[in-house]
């Protein structure tokens, strides 16, 4: 009955997780709780996962590296790579893979992706080349970068906590490097050539000419005597038939417009709006109708800027409209269009669900938006007038803090999880970023995950129900070979990682794939090593939080990603098989 029930409650979380309707940490403590409300674990073992020091150097891990990207290390990199590239536009794929991938190596890939997104998207731009045939690259070099360390990706992370929690040796900082370093090298080799052909070729899209084709946009002059003279803007009969009013131009000066603004004679309102709704306004006492304006110019001053930011999955107004997200209140900005899988949305904007990997175009002041940009709130894709900012000396102590950590952290001077806390500790004490912010940066929802499918996996073993399914396993495929079992494994870890995130899938298999190699009497850490691995290279479908986040800047669709994706995930399945019982024979 206990193994029925576990099972059970493992579907229902597979299902929840693929209709994504619930926040996977709600799924999560829910998990938990009817574990043990059911009586199948005790509360100190139900939350037992999250007691592991690995939890704490995952969360210092997100510290250091937002106090990195809040200096500007990054960007310096960034910029300094395609410096270099720019010019070298055959060998451009390649040498921009090689470089996610060493960087994603160290890095949380999402994080990584997100610092190349804006520049890759200017990059191609520059030369002229579709942003489609570099950005799915990428986000697959982001993810394969992370299969080199411990800490390359969150997956690898939670597999190590559950060894060593589990009384196996768990994996040094490099002891999988090799192995990582070839699925990197196919994968890259298999993008650059065969892959390049595959990419479609999608043209980039103008939001601001889209704009201009959809919405009109008139200036209108707003006489003495009017009605509309000392009334706010939000009590004008503009407002009332549902014309936005975006600027108000006064003199030579050139200010947002707020909904409390006061209308004075002689004022210039730029407004924006349907042919329906202007031409119900024309005929309005005491206004003009001037000339149609020009967006980039009239929306744009001194002071004033529009820009181009790509939706995070990390940001906390996924899931609400522009209105619930109050981002005129929150951030000083206001939302003029989204524009979603190539499409420009612009009416009813307060009304519209805000996605990741959307792209705003945003109006605000300089300062703000730049302000915004540098505590990460947004990925700026392009800003006017924007140059990078010189290296700082938090750039400096961020950087050598978190290299620090990984020298002695490797070289087993102190645990790898107190270095990187440590790391974190500095960069708080040193100002490189405040414990407020630090706070912030951490993906709580992604601990709330690993540790509670890590005290999940408890459940398995303590019920019998990992026993039941690998004696299943071993008993379909244990005939034809230990390498017959690991395949079945991998490709089970590969499967659940579609409906599931890679850490919940790689932590619900991993306590069966242990069970099967102890009964066949054979190495369990080359099972581990193959289920990891195998979680992280499953690159079928753009629902990894990476794939999200160039999805809507290269106009990508689901089944351009399962063409390219599916052959090099299957050129990397068979990597695995041959190089996990080379370098960790059964």
């Amino acid at each position: 009955m206990e193994i029925a029930l576990v099972l059970g409650l493992l579907v229902v979380a597979v299902v929840l997780f693929a209709t994504e309707k619930v926040p996977v940490d709600v799924i999560t403590i829910g998990l938990l709780l009817a574990l043990t409300s059911l009586g199948i674990l005790t509360p100190a073992e139900a939350f037992s996962g999250y007691g592991s020091d690995f939890i704490i150097m995952l969360a210092s891990i997100f510290v250091v590296g937002a106090a990195m990207q809040k200096a500007g290390v990054l960007d310096l990199l960034g910029h300094r790579l395609f410096s270099l590239t720019q010019k070298r536009v055959r060998t451009l794929p390649s040498i921009l893979m090689a470089a996610v991938s060493l960087t994603s190596a160290f890095m949380n890939n999402t994080t990584v992706t997100a610092m190349f997104v804006a520049p890759v998207v200017g990059l191609a731009r520059r030369l002229r080349i579709s942003p489609s045939k570099l950005l799915m690259p990428v986000a697959f070099a982001s993810i394969l970068g992370g299969t080199c360390t411990v800490i390359g990706t969150s997956t690898n992370v939670a597999v190590n906590a559950y060894l060593a929690k589990n009384g196996y040796e768990p994996f040094g900082m490099f002891d999988f490097a090799p192995i990582g370093l070839v699925l990197c090298l196919i994968g890259v080799l298999f993008l650059a050539t065969v892959g390049m052909r595959l990419l479609p070729d999608y043209q980039e899209v103008d939001m601001l000419q889209d704009l201009n084709q959809q919405q009109y946009f008139t200036e209108i002059l707003v006489k003495k005597g009017s009605p509309l003279v000392g009334k706010k803007i939000r009590q004008t009969v503009i407002s009332r038939i549902g014309l936005r009013v975006l600027n108000i131009i006064r003199g030579k000066q050139n200010m947002i417009a707020e909904a409390d603004s006061i209308v004075q004679a002689d004022d210039v309102l730029l407004v924006e709006g349907s042919l329906a709704e202007l031409m119900r306004v024309k005929d309005a006492n005491g206004i003009d109708i001037l000339a149609d304006a020009k967006v980039t110019e009239d929306l744009q001053s001194d002071d004033i800027q529009i820009a181009e930011v790509l939706v995070l999955p990390t940001n906390d107004f996924v899931g609400q409209t522009v209105k619930e997200a109050e981002f005129k209140r929150r951030f000083g900005l206001s939302v003029i269009a989204i524009n979603r899988e190539g499409q420009t949305l612009s009416e009813k904007i307060g009304a519209t669900e805000i996605k990741p990997g959307d792209r705003l175009l945003l109006q605000g002041l300089s300062e703000t938006i730049r302000f915004r940009r540098s505590f990460s709130d947004f990925i700026v894709l392009q800003e006017h007038n924007y140059e990078p900012s010189p290296g700082s000396r938090n750039a400096l102590l961020s950087a050598s803090f978190f290299v620090g950590a990984i020298l002695v952290g490797s070289l087993n001077l102190i645990p790898l999880s107190v270095a990187f806390m440590l790391a974190a500790f500095l960069c708080v004490v040193f100002n490189c970023i405040k414990p407020e912010e630090a706070y912030e940066k951490i993906e709580w929802n992604l601990l709330v995950l690993i540790g509670g499918m890590s005290s999940f996996g408890v459940a398995l073993q303590k019920t019998g129900a990992a026993d039941f399914l690998a004696d299943h396993i071993n008993d379909w495929f244990g005939g034809m070979g230990p390498v017959a079992v690991l395949a079945a494994y991998v490709l089970l870890t590969m499967l659940l990682t579609q409906p599931m995130s890679n850490a919940a899938a790689a932590l619900v298999v991993l306590p069966v794939a242990l069970e099967s190699a102890q009964a066949l009497d054979i190495n369990p850490i080359s099972f581990a090593l193959g289920v990891m691995l195998g979680a992280s290279v499953s690159l079928i479908t753009p629902f990894e939080p990476s794939c999200i986040l160039v999805f809507g800047p290269g106009r990508y669709k689901v089944a351009d990603f399962f063409k390219v994706g599916i052959l090099v995930t299957l050129l990397l399945f068979v990597a695995i098989m041959v190089l996990v019982p080379w370098f960790y024979p059964f």
